[in-house]
This record gives C-alpha cells, sequence and structure tokens, in this order.
C-alpha cells in the first residue's frame, strides 16, 4: 500500500501521459492543462484539468482518456475536475511540448497576450505577424487561414521553402 505522496505521485504520472486527442504528438501535461492531483480521504483520486478554452470539443476525450489511464494505475476511483481560474494560456505549454510541435510540423507559439485588469479589448488583427517555419526555421510566412483544423490553429505557408505548415496560435 503506497503511502499518501505516493500514491499522489503514482496517479498524476498516469494523468500526466495522456495525449490530447486534438496534438497527440503531446501529453496533458505537455500543452500544461493537468493543474492538479489529489487523492482524496476515500481514497478517490481527483484530477483538475484547465481547458484551452471554455467550449473546448476535446475535453470529453481528456476527461475519459485520464480517468481511464488512472484506474489502470490502479486507483479505482477517479474524479476529474474541470478548472476554469485562472484561464489556461499558450504560455503553459512546456518546452517539451514547444519542441515536440515543431517535430510534428506545427509552429509553436510565440507569447500569449497580456492583459492588465479590467475589460479584454477586442483586436481584430493577428496577435503575432512573425512565425518561424517549423520546417525550415525562415522566418518568411504567411497566414493563409486563419483557421485550421481545429480553431486553435492557423495555415501558414513559407515563403522560404514554400511548405505549408500549421502555428498553434497564440491564447
Amino acid at each position: 500500500m503506497d503511502d499518501p505522496e505516493s500514491a499522489r505521485t503514482r496517479a498524476r504520472r498516469a494523468a500526466q501521459d495522456v495525449s490530447d486527442p486534438e496534438l497527440p504528438m503531446l501529453t496533458l501535461a505537455d500543452l500544461g492543462i493537468l493543474r492538479d492531483v489529489e487523492i482524496g480521504d476515500d481514497g478517490t483520486v481527483i484530477v483538475s484539468l484547465t481547458p484551452t478554452y471554455s467550449g473546448c470539443p476535446a475535453m470529453a476525450e481528456m476527461r475519459a482518456g485520464v480517468a481511464s489511464r488512472v484506474r489502470s494505475a490502479g486507483f479505482p476511483q477517479v474524479e476529474v475536475r474541470t478548472v476554469l481560474d485562472p484561464p489556461w494560456t499558450t504560455d503553459w505549454i512546456t518546452p517539451m511540448g514547444r519542441r515536440r510541435l515543431a517535430e510534428h510540423g506545427i509552429a509553436p507559439p510565440g507569447p500569449a497576450p497580456r492583459h492588465a485588469g479590467g475589460p479584454i479589448l477586442l483586436e481584430l488583427s493577428p496577435t503575432r505577424s512573425s512565425v518561424s517555419c517549423p520546417r525550415c526555421g525562415s522566418p518568411d510566412t504567411e497566414e493563409t487561414s486563419r483557421f485550421a483544423a481545429t480553431s486553435c490553429k492557423a495555415l501558414r505557408r513559407c515563403r522560404g521553402c514554400l511548405e505549408p505548415f500549421e502555428h498553434l496560435k497564440e491564447i
């Protein structure tokens, strides 16, 4: 029988290795949405996730993947909670996650926009004007579509190597 900290570590290892359904080269830990793993007094593993945005359709798959993986690690009772505050930002993607995105031909996001307290101003222009090509490294790229296979990505084309690629947008 594990001591509480060993059990928590084992449960966290199981949860953090679940792949994101939309970006399968990233784990939930790489993406930075795995917020916390706790063991309740009754032995229930409580996993907290923050979605990349409040309407993220992949959350159901993520919850199911986490629950299945943690149960397989020997924890019969699992509760997956959604935590919305603070909201997720692309700054939470780990350096390993950023490398994996680039290795798979997706330009990682730059720094997320910073907002002071108060209302968030609506910006109608792209937040980043220069995105380097993940294939050849050229900064001479152009956006061809603001949306790609998922709403968190844009389609771009490199003017250097002429290859199309996706860019994970800054949030």
